[in-house]
């Protein structure tokens, strides 16, 4: 799936979608013309934990996503 068919998908903005392949979130891959993007699993499973975590479990990942950043 490219990146911006990932966001929009997720319903985030397209430099979410490299910040969650910096953080390991999402899967980098490639289709077979070589282009960026990111794995259907992967973006599945991102969906499913947005749709399913609790608020404080999106506050520990944001913490730690932005101290991986640093």
């Amino acid at each position: 799936m490219s990146q911006p068919e990932a966001a929009h998908y997720l319903g985030i903005a397209l430099p979410r979608v490299g910040m969650l392949i910096a953080n390991a979130h999402l899967t980098p891959a490639e289709d077979p013309a070589g282009r960026a993007g990111v794995t259907i699993a992967s973006v599945e499973a991102e969906k499913t934990w947005r749709a399913d975590a609790s608020i404080r479990a999106k506050a520990i990942r944001l913490l730690k996503d932005t101290i991986n950043w640093f």
